[in-house]
C-alpha cells in the first residue's frame, strides 16, 4: 500500500475545510431546499388531490409520507454527488490540486477517502435537517424512523465513491453534463413519486436495477416500517457500490498521477 495509502485522508478532510469558508454557501444551501420545496409542492400540494397511497408493508400512508423517504433518499444523493463529481473534476483538471498532493506523503487512497468524507459529512448535513422536517410534520411513521440518517450515510457514501470514480475519467465540461443527464431521469423514474407497481413488470426489473431506488426502498423501509429482511439486500447493493467506488477511484488516481 506503500505510495497508496499514508493513513492521512484527515489532510484531505482538513484542506476541504479550510477551503469551505470561501465556497458558494447559496449553491451549498440549495442541496438541501429543492428536495424541501418538492415535498411541500407535491406532498402538500399534489397530495391533498392524491389522498392516500400504498406503503411499503401494503397499508395506506398519505401521498406527502410516501414521497418525503424518497426525497431524503434523494437529498443525500444530491449532497454526495455534487461534491464527489463537479467539486473533483475541478480539482483533478483545472486547479491541478491532486497532483500537488501526491507529490506529499499523501497516497491516493488517502486523497479519495478524504474527499469522500467530506461529500458525506454534507449528505449527513442535509439527511439531518431533512429528516428533522420529516418528524416536525408527523411523516416518520416507525419508531425505527431515526435510522433514516446513518442511511442516508450509507446512500451517500455508495454515490459519493461511484461518482469520484466515474468523474477521474471525465475531461471536458461537456462529458460532466452526462452525469446531470444520467441523475434527472433516475430520480424520476425511481419510484420517487409513485410506488413501482405502475411500471409493468419488466420496466420494475430495470427500476430495481437502479441505486436511487435501493436508497428510496431503504428510506421507506425505516420511515414508514416495520423494515423487513429485504432492507439488508439494499444495503448490500450499497456496500458493492462502495467497494468498487472506493477500488476503482484509488486506482484511477494513481495511473493519473503517480506514473
Amino acid at each position: 500500500m506503500r505510495g497508496v495509502y499514508a493513513g492521512r485522508p484527515h489532510a484531505v478532510l482538513h484542506r476541504s475545510f479550510v477551503a469551505l469558508k470561501t465556497s458558494n454557501w447559496f449553491i451549498i444551501v440549495t442541496g438541501f431546499f429543492e428536495p424541501l420545496f418538492y415535498l411541500l409542492s407535491f406532498g402538500l400540494g399534489l397530495g391533498g388531490l392524491i389522498g392516500a397511497v400504498t406503503g411499503p408493508d401494503g397499508r395506506p400512508v398519505s401521498y406527502a409520507a410516501f414521497i418525503a423517504p424518497a426525497l431524503l433518499a434523494t437529498s443525500a444523493m444530491n449532497g454526495a454527488i455534487y461534491d464527489a463529481t463537479w467539486n473533483i473534476f475541478f480539482k483533478m483538471r483545472f486547479a491541478k490540486l491532486y497532483d500537488a498532493m501526491v507529490a506529499t506523503s499523501l497516497g491516493t487512497l488517502d486523497i479519495a477517502l478524504g474527499e469522500i468524507a467530506f461529500a458525506l459529512l454534507r449528505g449527513l448535513a442535509y439527511a439531518t435537517a431533512f429528516t428533522a422536517v420529516m418528524y416536525a410534520m408527523g411523516l416518520v411513521h416507525s419508531a425505527w424512523g431515526l435510522l433514516c440518517i446513518p442511511a442516508a450515510l450509507v446512500v451517500a457514501f455508495g454515490f459519493a465513491a461511484c461518482g469520484m470514480a466515474v468523474t477521474s475519467y471525465m475531461k471536458t465540461f461537456q462529458q460532466m453534463d452526462w452525469i446531470t443527464f444520467i441523475l434527472l431521469p433516475m430520480f424520476l423514474f425511481s419510484a420517487t413519486f409513485y410506488p413501482i407497481t405502475v411500471y409493468p413488470e419488466a420496466i420494475q426489473i430495470l427500476v430495481r436495477a437502479l441505486p436511487l431506488w435501493h436508497g428510496i426502498a431503504l428510506m421507506r423501509g425505516l420511515a414508514l416500517g416495520p423494515p423487513g429482511p429485504e432492507l439488508l439486500w439494499d444495503l448490500l447493493y450499497f456496500g458493492v457500490m462502495i467497494v468498487i467506488g472506493l477500488f476503482v477511484t484509488a486506482r484511477r488516481l494513481e495511473r493519473l498521477f503517480m506514473r
